[in-house]
C-alpha cells in the first residue's frame, strides 16, 4: 500500500535542536546576558547621570528608550534562560514552548523620533541597536525551533506543488479512506 507524501516530507535533521545545543548557542546566551549586565550597570549609573543632563523632550524619549530597552532585555534572558533549561534537561520541549507564550520578541523599532534619538546618549543608543541586534537573532532561532517542532507527517507544504502532491495523494488512496 503506497505510503502517503506527506509522511516522508518530515525534516531528517532538527537544525533548531541541535543550534539550541551548540556552542553557538552558548555564546549568544553569554552575549545576551552580558548585555543585560551591562545594560543594567549602565541605566543605575553613568545612564542615570548623562539624562539628568539632557533637555526635557530628550529626557522624555531616553525615558521611553530605556524602558523599552529594559522590557526587550527582559524577554531576551528570559528566551535564553527557558532555552538552557530545556539544554540543561530541567524542562521538556513541550513544557518550554508553552512556557514561551508569555515572552514577546516582536521588533520594536526606536519609539522617539529621529531628531530626539539624536539628542540621546551614544551609550543608550548603542545599547538598544545591540539588544535589537541580539533580539533579531533570537527571533530567527525561534522561528527555526517552531518550525522544527512540528509533529511529524505535518510538514506544511505551499504552492502549486503542494496542490499537486495533495492531488496525486487523493488520486491513489485506496476507496473509503
Amino acid at each position: 500500500m503506497p505510503q502517503s507524501f506527506s509522511a516522508n516530507l518530515d525534516p531528517a535533521v532538527r537544525f533548531g535542536d541541535r543550534l539550541i545545543a551548540s556552542d553557538q548557542f552558548h555564546a549568544l546566551f553569554k552575549d545576551g546576558m552580558d548585555l543585560v549586565g551591562a545594560a543594567a550597570a549602565y541605566l543605575d549609573g553613568e545612564g542615570r547621570r548623562q539624562a539628568q543632563a539632557l533637555p526635557r523632550p530628550a529626557a522624555l524619549a531616553y525615558a521611553v528608550e530605556s524602558m523599552r530597552l529594559t522590557t526587550r532585555l527582559m524577554q531576551i534572558a528570559s528566551w535564553l534562560l527557558l532555552q538552557r533549561a530545556v539544554n540543561e534537561g530541567e524542562l521538556t520541549r513541550a513544557e518550554a514552548a508553552s512556557d514561551k507564550r508569555r515572552i514577546r520578541l516582536s521588533r520594536q523599532d526606536a519609539a522617539a523620533g529621529e531628531a530626539a534619538l539624536r539628542d540621546l546618549p551614544r551609550d543608550l543608543c548603542e545599547l538598544v541597536e545591540t539588544s535589537l541586534r541580539v533580539q533579531a537573532r533570537i527571533r530567527r532561532l525561534d522561528v527555526m525551533l517552531h518550525e522544527d517542532a512540528r509533529p511529524a507527517g505535518v510538514a506544511e507544504l505551499r504552492g502549486p506543488v503542494a496542490s499537486q502532491l495533495a492531488a496525486l495523494e487523493a488520486a491513489f488512496r485506496p476507496a473509503g479512506r
